[in-house]
Formats: structure tokens, C-alpha cells, sequence
């Protein structure tokens, strides 16, 4: 992967015929690989949003098979609109979404993360689950984001992050770098990609370095809250005036 990030373009199309390779089982592992604990995390994420406006226009940013998207019908959105480069994730999500009755509520489409196709001011939330680490220009991306935002509009970002705490931080790491890459491999027949989730973790710029990365990009009140432990973070901010 090391040649796929020195070049932008490179690591959109890797990353993309990645995730194209395992949907198939990409649920089943993220629940696997997390004992569940990914589910909790998208409810307080979801929470947070609920906290912030009533009935808003959200936008889904690297929505693979739609499950924050998903559950966020539950606090009565006007719209949801998913977006991703991986057809295939999205093929799964549109199923889920048809056999869950909320092709009404939910919006899929492909897109870039980066290029937005939609106008300035366009939602009241953007939010993304496990995918910003993936972009191949996380700046530029949170630029996208901050201009389809109206006023005062929320961008919540769920995201792994590393324990900083011992031993947790050590058994948490003999976990990531061996255990998962290992179950991972077995059940997705992918050798690669359970090898990339671990490295583009410890690679992703976490904790205070991404606050000042949002900062950056012109979000204020920017916020981290840590779950379980540091293994993952929801970070928020409003955009700027």
C-alpha cells in the first residue's frame, strides 16, 4: 500500500477495488472484528446528531453499505443522501435499505468524497463512519464537507483511533496488527485489506492532530469524545460563518 498513498489518484482506485472486493462480507466482519461494539458506536453518533437539529437534510459521506445512514432513520431525518466510490458496497446497502422499506428515506449514490456533486449549503449534517482515513486528502475533504453545510451545520466523523493508556494500548495493538489482519484474511479471502485497515489507522493523524486538521478547515467548536477506551472517536464541529 506504501506506492498506493504517495499518490492520490492511485489510492482512490486501490481503495475502491478494495471495498469492491469485500462487501460481500464487509458487515459480517465489522461486527466480527469489533464483538459488536461498531453498533454502539453508530448510536452515539447518532445521538449526537439528534441533539443538534430536528429533521435535518443529512449527508453520508463513504457510506459503504449504509449502516450509520441507516441508523440514523431513526431520529426522523427529512433526507439522507449516501455516497461512496465502491459500487459494490453500495449494492449491498441499497439492498438493505429496499428490505428495510426506506428507499423513501435513504438516497444512494456514487461520488467522490472530495468532489462533491451537490451546491453550497445543501445539508444540515454530514457525518462519516470509518472513512475519512481512506480519503486520499483528508484536508480537502473537510473542505467539501464544510461548504455543503449551511450555517452553523454539523459535521460528526466517527473514526478508530489509538488507545493511549497502558496495557490497553498494548493489547489493543497486538490485536490490530495480528489478530484481525489474520481473521480478516480468512473470512474476506483478501490478503490485502485486512493488512491496510491496521496500517491507514496507525498512519491516520488521531486525537488533538485531527481537532487541528477540522480547525484548519474552518469547523469551530470542534470536540472529540473517545470510545472504549481510545479504539475509536467521534469528533464534531460547526462550520464557521
Amino acid at each position: 500500500m506504501e506506492d498506493q498513498q504517495k499518490n492520490p489518484a492511485d489510492k482512490k482506485n486501490y481503495v475502491r477495488t478494495m471495498f469492491d472486493s469485500i462487501a460481500w462480507r464487509y458487515d459480517f466482519l465489522n461486527h466480527f472484528l469489533s464483538f459488536g461494539t461498531d453498533r454502539r458506536w453508530r448510536r452515539k453518533a447518532i445521538k449526537i446528531i439528534s441533539a443538534h437539529k430536528n429533521n435535518p437534510v443529512i449527508l453520508d459521506i463513504a457510506t459503504g453499505t449504509g449502516d450509520l445512514a441507516i441508523a440514523a432513520v431513526k431520529i426522523n431525518p427529512e433526507k439522507i443522501i449516501g455516497i461512496d466510490i465502491s459500487s459494490g458496497m453500495l449494492e449491498i446497502g441499497k439492498k438493505k435499505i429496499s428490505k428495510l422499506g426506506l428507499t423513501s428515506k435513504i438516497e444512494l449514490m456514487i461520488a467522490d468524497s472530495e468532489q462533491l456533486p451537490f451546491a453550497d449549503n445543501s445539508f444540515d449534517v454530514v457525518m462519516v463512519a470509518f472513512g475519512i482515513r481512506n480519503f486520499s486528502d483528508p484536508v480537502k475533504g473537510l473542505y467539501e464537507m464544510k461548504r455543503v453545510l449551511n450555517g452553523s451545520g454539523l459535521v460528526l466523523i466517527l473514526e478508530f483511533s489509538r488507545p493511549q493508556k497502558f496495557p490497553f494500548r498494548n493489547v489493543y495493538n497486538f490485536y490490530f496488527r495480528n489478530i484481525l489482519p489474520l481473521f480478516g484474511r480468512i473470512f474476506s479471502g483478501n490478503s490485502n485489506a485486512y493488512t491496510y485497515l491496521p496500517q491507514s489507522v496507525m498512519k491516520f493523524p488521531d486525537n488533538e492532530n485531527f481537532i487541528k486538521m477540522m480547525e484548519s478547515a474552518g469547523f469551530i467548536s470542534s470536540k472529540q469524545v473517545k470510545l472504549t477506551g481510545g479504539v475509536a472517536s467521534i469528533y464534531t464541529g460547526i462550520k464557521q460563518q
